[in-house]
């Protein structure tokens, strides 16, 4: 069975644990890349990663990009938006189209 997580800081990610997911808490790039090569090895389906973690992971959040699993999803942090994740997402829908629809 596949699982969720959600990776980020403390403060930001601790409510999911609520909702039943898993949550593993990175402040910092180093440990966030090391989290998420481990989520992906342990049979998670979806990763939520906040912004303000992922925009030092690019190139790890990139290898997984075309994979089937984990989908690697950016959501805000407790800072608020950065704008990574609608980037992402305008990105992944333009691919799949192949025009910019927005």
């Amino acid at each position: 069975m596949y699982k969720i997580a959600v990776l980020g800081d403390r403060d930001s990610v601790l409510g999911f644990k609520a909702l039943g997911l898993d949550v593993c808490f990175a402040d910092v790039a180093e440990t966030g890349r090391r989290e998420l090569h481990r989520l992906a090895k342990e049979n998670y389906a979806i990763v939520y990663i906040t912004e303000q973690l992922a925009r030092n992971m690019q190139d790890d959040i990139a290898l997984y990009k075309d994979s089937v699993t984990p989908a690697v999803i950016l959501i805000p942090g407790k800072g608020g938006s950065l704008g990574l994740g609608a980037a992402a997402l305008q990105s992944s829908v333009e691919r799949a189209v192949g025009a910019d629809i927005g």
